[in-house]
């Protein structure tokens, strides 16, 4: 069945219950009141705190605007872009562009004008759904998207071009469009982090979305009782397809817009959130808070959390075993995953294996993973290899790309570029990602390894390390070193702590600056390979 089925029954199983809920923290003047509070206030001010939608009122939302498309014209198959950031309208969109057959193409909110321009063009756009922050990026490449046909704006300050979603989508039918949708119909493109050069358009089925409620369901054992905090965009795989979990159960989930850790903490506090899907950055963040005693504990509701859990890159072990200090009582999962495998969950460590922190885990609900040699042939228990996983979330295709939908995917198996070895219990380690890995005199270093011990040094706040361009050995570890605020650190000193690596995984080079990180938390090689390496994104594309 499509995944509109799930919205349906929830409006009609708990049409008065809150569904989604919006939190804008930066529109808050203090933090006297609670952001419930600061509603009832009369005020000047057009923005709202806190906003929030039963089952019922999102499902009467989405079956508008699927009614609106079909107005104009939009049909099984077309493709409508959504350039958002996390509101409460984003999922009712998402869903109505869903219930009419069409195809949802949620776009990243940094993209530039000419990244907008490309990848409307790739998945051959012919709606765009925007929101204010986007106005003037898309008047810059207005003029060359001749193929969007329809302009939607949410939010106020209109432009000339678009027409205004809030106005017009009341005025369409509430009722669910008469259009039958099969799980082999074709229901997103969701494009790549871009981590290796231009985003490649990934083409998912509504069999897949279904696929990734069940499975973020069994994980983590959602039930209606369960509040689900998402602080992720909602245009990557990660957010979403945890907050499915959600939609299977019927559960509240709570949009946060903003990372500050008191934010974090009174949005759980205040909406007695449960469960908590956290990036590495905002995990030290709070730690770090927490230490340096700008984040009281004791102000806090927080007895209810009762999960948190990490993806969307490499965790740290160091940084779980510090969040478990601080909070012994919290179950922890990680969670491991592409866009190009509906996102989370395809590989998943388990509540039960706070024990393996460090592994990513085993085949997730639904799925089958295996690592293989150059050749497809499995490898030796312990041996390094390339992580290749089976299960009804692998895409359908990259989108008008068959080279490389013939790289990544052989036969019934998606493989998935990231270097890994299983130990003797069958727990999966990932290593790094094949095409960051760095050959200095014939040895293969694994970056994460590096970036794993140092980021354990008391002064290190992130790190980073790429491969430099060397005559003599090839390349050679470079280490891109953040340190913690108010810290000084000295080249020797980091050398220092390096000394309890093997001799040749230490890094030959210390730069001082910050690592970049994209949205979903992943750091940004291909950027720092142009700053210091004077490869351009192009070329990464090209040679990578």
């Amino acid at each position: 069945m499509p995944i509109t089925e799930f919205l349906e029954k929830n409006a009609k199983l708990y049409p008065n219950d809150i569904a989604l809920v919006e939190i804008n923290p930066a529109a808050q003047p203090d933090n006297t009141l609670t952001w419930r509070e600061y509603n009832l206030i009369e005020s000047t001010s057009t923005e709202r705190y806190r906003k929030e939608i039963t089952w019922k009122e999102f499902d009467i939302k989405a079956n508008r605007f699927a009614n609106l498309l079909l107005t104009r014209g939009i049909k099984r198959g077309d493709k409508v872009a959504i350039l958002l950031m996390n509101c409460i309208e984003w999922l009712p969109i998402y869903f109505g562009v869903l219930k009419t057959g069409a195809l949802a193409v949620p776009m990243n909110y940094r993209y530039s004008s000419d990244e907008i321009k490309y990848c409307a063009d790739l998945a051959d756009a012919t709606t765009l759904v925007f929101g204010p922050e986007f106005t003037g990026r898309v008047e810059e490449v207005l003029d060359q998207l001749g193929n969007i046909k329809n302009f939607f704006f949410v939010g106020n300050d209109v432009p000339e071009f678009a027409d205004s979603y809030d106005t017009i989508v009341n005025y369409c039918s509430s009722i669910a469009p008469a259009v039958d949708i099969k799980d082999e119909d074709d229901a997103a493109i969701y494009f790549s982090s871009g981590t290796t050069g231009f985003p490649k358009a990934i083409l998912h089925a509504h069999k897949a979305l279904v696929s990734s409620c069940l499975t973020e369901q069994n994980h983590h054992s959602q039930t209606k009782d369960d509040v689900f905090l998402c602080i992720p965009p909602l245009y990557h795989t990660g957010a979403k397809m945890h907050w499915f979990g959600s939609l299977l159960t019927g559960g509240k989930a709570v949009l946060l817009k903003g990372v500050r850790p008191d934010w974090i903490f009174r949005a759980v506090s205040e909406e007695k959130a449960s469960i908590v899907w956290l990036l590495v950055p905002w995990v030290q963040d709070i730690l770090d808070s927490i230490e340096r005693g700008d984040l009281k504990l004791e102000e806090f509701r927080i007895s209810q959390w009762r999960l948190m859990h990490v993806g969307a890159q490499p965790v740290p072990p160091s940084l779980i075993k510090r969040w478990k200090k601080v909070f012994p009582d919290h179950d922890y999962d990680t969670n491991y995953g592409l866009s190009e495998s509906i996102g989370p969950g395809c590989v998943h460590l388990g509540v039960e294996n706070i024990h393996k922190v460090g592994a990513i885990g085993k085949a997730g609900y639904l799925w089958k993973t295996m690592v293989v040699d150059e050749r497809g042939n499995e490898v030796p228990q312990g041996e390094v290899g390339e992580l290749a996983v089976s299960g009804p979330g692998v895409m359908k295709c990259y989108y008008k790309n068959q080279k490389a939908t013939d790289e990544i995917l052989k036969g019934e198996w998606l493989y998935t570029g990231d270097m890994a070895k299983v130990d003797e219990e069958g727990f999966i380690y990932l290593v790094d990602r094949k095409k960051d890995v760095i050959i200095t005199g014939g040895e293969n270093l694994y970056p994460v390894q590096i970036e794993d011990f140092i980021r354990a040094c008391d002064v290190v706040k992130d790190v980073a390390v790429i491969g430099l361009p060397d005559e003599r050995l090839g390349e050679i570890a470079a280490a891109i070193i953040e340190v913690k605020d108010g810290i000084t650190c000295t080249e020797e000193y980091i050398m220092n702590f390096c000394m309890d690596m093997p001799r040749y995984k230490r890094p030959k080079k210390i730069i001082f600056a910050k690592v970049p990180r994209n949205p979903t938390g992943k750091i940004e090689k291909p950027k720092l390979r142009e700053i210091y390496c004077g490869k351009s994104l192009v070329e990464a594309q090209t040679t990578e």
